[in-house]
C-alpha cells in the first residue's frame, strides 16, 4: 500500500512553485510518491491559448527528473474533455485499489470544495490537503488537512506574461521546462 498524493492542474507551465508544493507534501503527509495530474480542459476556468495536453505532459515530465517519488500520471489527458476530480479519482482507485490517495489543493480552494462535483462521495475516497499560504483566509474544515506554507508568489500566468514581454524566466522553472518551451516555442516568438 503506497501513499500517493495527487497534484492536479493545468501545469502551462510547471513551475518551481508547483515542485515545492510537492516536495512538502512528501514530508508534511509522509507520502510515497506524488503524481502530477495535468488536466485535459479544467472545468472551473476557461482559458483560450491553453497549451496543448502533449506539450504541456512533457514539460512536467521534463520538470520531475530530478526527484524519483514524482510522476506524471496521464490519465486526464487520456480521457479529454472537461476534467472533474471525482471521475479520476474513482477511476485511480479502481486501478490502485490498495493505495491511499490524498489530494493536494491551494489553501484558495478549500472554500469551493462544496461546489465540486461529487464532493461527498470524493472526500471518502481521498484525504485533502491544503497548502496555506502567510495570510490566507480558508475556513477551517474538519475533513481538510492543512499544512502551513511558504509564500511563493510564481504562478504560470506571470511565466506566460513574461515570455509575451521577452523576459526571462530561469529559476521560475526548471532548466528542462525551459528548454522545452524555448525549442518548441510554447508561448511567443520572445522567449528568452
Amino acid at each position: 500500500m503506497k501513499r500517493i498524493g495527487l497534484f492536479g492542474g493545468t501545469f502551462d507551465p510547471p513551475h518551481l512553485g508547483h515542485l515545492l508544493i510537492a516536495q512538502e507534501a512528501l514530508t508534511a503527509v509522509k507520502l510515497d510518491e506524488v503524481w502530477f495530474v495535468p488536466v485535459s480542459t479544467p472545468p472551473h476556468k476557461e482559458r483560450a491559448g491553453l497549451t496543448s495536453g502533449k506539450d504541456r505532459y512533457d514539460m512536467v515530465k521534463a520538470a520531475l527528473v530530478q526527484e524519483e517519488r514524482f510522476r506524471v500520471c496521464d490519465i486526464e489527458l487520456i480521457r479529454k474533455g472537461k476534467s472533474y476530480t471525482i471521475d479520476t479519482v474513482r477511476e485511480l482507485k479502481q486501478t490502485y485499489p490498495d493505495d491511499e490517495f490524498f489530494f493536494l489543493i491551494g489553501g484558495d480552494m478549500v472554500d469551493m470544495l462544496p461546489e465540486w462535483r461529487g464532493i461527498d462521495e470524493l472526500k471518502q475516497l481521498v484525504t485533502f490537503v491544503a497548502f496555506n499560504r502567510p495570510g490566507a483566509s480558508a475556513k477551517s474544515q474538519p475533513d481538510v488537512h492543512f499544512v502551513p506554507f511558504v509564500e511563493v508568489n510564481i504562478s504560470s500566468s506571470l511565466i506566460r506574461e513574461r515570455l509575451a514581454k521577452g523576459k526571462p524566466i530561469r529559476y521560475f522553472v526548471t532548466p528542462a521546462v525551459e528548454q522545452l518551451i524555448e525549442e518548441r516555442n510554447l508561448y511567443g516568438d520572445n522567449n528568452e
